[in-house]
């Protein structure tokens, strides 16, 4: 970074902030659209979009126009009152998941998985008895960093240094029907997957596992949990993820793409599960307020009026295909995966991290998910113009490694 002003900011945060998070040396100070800005004015394309939150792209003059008439009327008065759009906004969602919902709203998708944990567990000890509180989810999966949410996640490494973790979560690996059936037993109230599984490089479900699982729970009397977080609001080109399957879960979580960039998180459940809860059993002091369903509703609006779902399956088709070909011609790739406008790709070189740095350098947003894995993920206003700026650029950066 050049300019006082990040100069400023990076010593206060070296000298103020937890070390949460290993971050470039970048300030960006203003977005548009695909576009962000630094502080001495660079341009740069954003393939992450905030990690796939700002699917609008950045300061949509929509939601900005809907947050800030709400913040000039009304922004807290507590969910011990009925709230100005939210209900408008759970009504929504229920029709975008082809209907027959009721929704908890929350702040984030950590706080998503956690009010499903305990919708899971609540239903579960209530039908068969205290013992039925166990969860199966899968190895490699991603569901957040809280104590609950951590224990559901698949990944030893990011559990190790907070053990011990809360009990009754097991994990098998994906897309093995076999190793899942023989993990649900009598205690198992749910099964909680990603349709494709983001934080760990973009790797889908195949359609007759969750078939299968589907088959399963049914027939086990179990909850079928699809963790959305990171699939939801057309990202993969359909409202949500498991539409595309056409395999209807019992329970989703949503959060990122929710309110395009604020924080909001939802539990939507169908069925015996949206029963489960009880006044008292859970809450959020700021989930659903006024400010955030205002905004979530204006991201809705205008991601069904430009018909952005659609347009995410025609963009991420050619990303994938020109990266295939890159691969098929040069080698440079092992695989391409992903759905819409959620793509990664395998480097045949442990270079991903280093790639990522050398993309950033060049003007170019995106994220390496490990070693040898980079992930895309761009607001869903995308053009063919920028994924071809990209693909591009990759070429160049990995075949210079």
């Amino acid at each position: 970074m050049t300019g006082q002003l990040a100069a400023d900011i990076a010593a206060l945060d070296a000298a103020y902030h937890m070390t949460t998070y290993k971050r470039n040396d970048v300030l960006f100070v203003r977005g548009d659209g695909m576009c962000l800005y630094d502080a001495d004015g660079r341009e740069y394309l954003d393939f992450l979009a905030g990690i796939g939150v700002v699917n609008l792209g950045h300061a949509h003059p929509a939601v900005a126009g809907a947050v800030c008439e709400q913040m000039g009327k009304l922004v807290h008065v507590s969910n011990l009152f009925y709230v100005e759009h939210r209900a408008e906004l759970a009504a929504r969602l229920s029709a975008l998941a082809d209907g027959g919902w009721k929704v908890f709203f929350c702040n984030s998708g950590t706080e998503s998985i956690e009010g499903a944990i305990k919708l899971a567990r609540r239903w579960g000890t209530s039908r068969r008895g205290p013992d039925c509180h166990n969860i199966v989810a899968a190895e490699r999966g991603f569901h957040g960093r809280t104590l609950g949410a951590l224990a559901a996640t698949g990944q030893t490494s990011k559990q190790a240094a907070f053990e011990p973790l809360p009990q009754g979560f097991s994990h098998v690996p994906l897309n093995d029907i076999e190793a899942l059936a023989a993990a649900v037993t009598a205690d198992t109230c749910a099964v909680l997957l990603e349709p494709i599984q983001g934080e760990a490089g973009v790797y889908p479900c195949d359609t007759e596992y969750l078939a299968a699982v589907r088959a399963l729970c049914d027939d086990r009397d179990v909850l079928l949990i699809f963790d959305e977080v990171q699939t939801g609001m057309f990202r993969t080109g359909t409202p949500f993820a498991w539409q595309g399957y056409g395999i209807r879960p019992d329970v989703m979580t949503l959060a990122k793409g929710l309110a395009n960039g604020l924080p909001a998180g939802a539990v939507l459940a169908s069925g015996s599960a949206a029963e489960a809860f009880s006044p008292g059993d859970h809450g959020s002091t700021f989930g659903g307020g006024p400010v955030i369903a205002a905004a979530a509703l204006a991201t809705i609006d205008a991601l069904e009026s430009a018909r952005l779902g659609e347009h995410a399956i025609e963009i991420g088709a050619g990303l994938r295909e020109v990266l295939t070909h890159i691969a098929s011609e040069t080698g440079l790739f092992t695989e391409v995966r992903g759905r819409g406008l959620m793509v990664g790709v395998d480097l045949a070189k442990p270079v991903a991290r280093a790639a990522a740095a050398e993309l950033l350098a060049r003007g170019l947003v995106v994220n390496a998910t490990g070693d040898q894995t980079l992930r895309f993920l761009p607001p869903l206003v995308c053009t063919q113009h920028e994924t071809a700026i990209l693909t591009d650029t990759l070429q160049a950066v990995i075949g210079g490694m």
